[in-house]
């Protein structure tokens, strides 16, 4: 068994959420929580918000990247890291790999937003540019693994990653300990998966509900089908939920996650503008799907206390989407 099988076998445990957590902690910001009375009358609940916005790198990604780039062997660093995203990933583990002197090697589709794109350079990351699907991020990156000996950091399918991302959940079940729901946001999975493994080791009787872009349900159609059902044309304004789930968080969504909520792409605009206007912090339209569904209550949730990850604050401030509900 090679050594990135051995890291994407099984799902990691709440000690391994923990580990990381303690691994990571010096690295990365312990971001707030934060409320808003008008939105909890909107939904009719009490939401308490994540803000991985406020986090480096903008986004919970520099959460399961500090997390795999620091386990990994001196013999691995040496010879650098590989991976594909569409950008918060991309810039996550470009900043993560620069922390500790390691090359990063990114593999980014076309279509990836410029804003993401600087970023990852800003950060220190070698782009290499691809078509916008699935077969064609894999085959660039497999070939850079063959030029450079550099190891596969993927963006969801790796137990390490996915601990990482649970340390978000983590913190917000630490200082709101009496949830009855949370909500994430859902792509790939690594974000849903290591929340629905922390939420539901520390309070067996949350409910844990992944949010999803109807234009790009593939998690939805998934769970509802029993198998994989890759998206292979996702058309949704929230760029970073563009991907589908490997076995690995198939299996773990399967087994810990209440349901997905799907909202349309006038909610995800309409939800990232009120949070805009309402708390005066800056989200991109990822975050937005799972604030539209506490604010569309999509979910029975009338008076309970529900936990929000706001995933990312990433936008591109030239091509804003709100006028176009107007």
């Amino acid at each position: 068994m090679n050594v990135q099988t051995q890291h994407t076998a099984s799902a990691p445990d709440l000690g391994a959420i923990r580990e990381a957590h303690r691994r990571i902690a010096p690295l990365i910001h312990h971001t707030q929580v934060m409320t808003c009375a008008s939105l909890d009358q909107l939904a009719g609940a009490r939401l308490f918000f994540k803000c991985e916005n406020l986090q480096k790198t903008g986004s919970f990604k520099i959460r399961g990247a500090t997390n795999a780039i620091a386990s990994l062997t001196p013999q691995e660093a040496r010879c650098g890291v590989v991976t594909h995203s569409s950008g918060n990933h991309a810039a996550a583990l470009s900043l993560a790999a620069r922390t500790r002197g390691v090359t990063a090697w990114i593999v980014m589709p076309t279509n990836a937003p410029l804003t993401k794109k600087r970023a990852v350079e800003r950060y220190g990351g070698k782009i290499t540019e691809c078509e916008p699907t699935l077969p064609a991020r894999e085959a660039a990156a497999r070939a850079i693994i063959e030029r450079t000996g550099s190891v596969m950091l993927h963006p969801y399918n790796d137990a390490r990653i996915i601990a990482g991302q649970g340390t978000a959940a983590l913190e917000l079940l630490e200082e709101v300990p009496d949830l009855d729901f949370i909500l994430a946001p859902v792509s790939g999975g690594g974000l849903l998966s290591g929340t629905a493994i922390a939420a539901s080791s520390l309070r067996p009787q949350i409910r844990v509900i992944g949010c999803e872009p109807k234009n790009a349900d593939d998690a939805f159609r998934s769970l509802a089908s029993g198998s994989i059902q890759p998206m292979e044309h996702p058309d949704t304004i929230a760029d970073g939920l563009r991907a589908s789930l490997c076995p690995l968080t198939f299996d773990i969504l399967r087994e810990r996650v209440d349901r997905i909520a799907l909202v349309s792409e006038d909610e995800i605009v309409e939800a990232m503008r009120l949070v805009w206007e309402r708390m005066k912090i800056i989200i991109e339209p990822s975050s937005a799907v799972a604030a539209a569904v506490a604010f569309e209550r999509k979910i029975p949730m009338a008076g309970k206390n529900v936990g929000v990850i706001l995933s990312g604050g990433n936008v591109d401030l030239d091509r804003l989407p709100f006028t176009k509900l107007t």
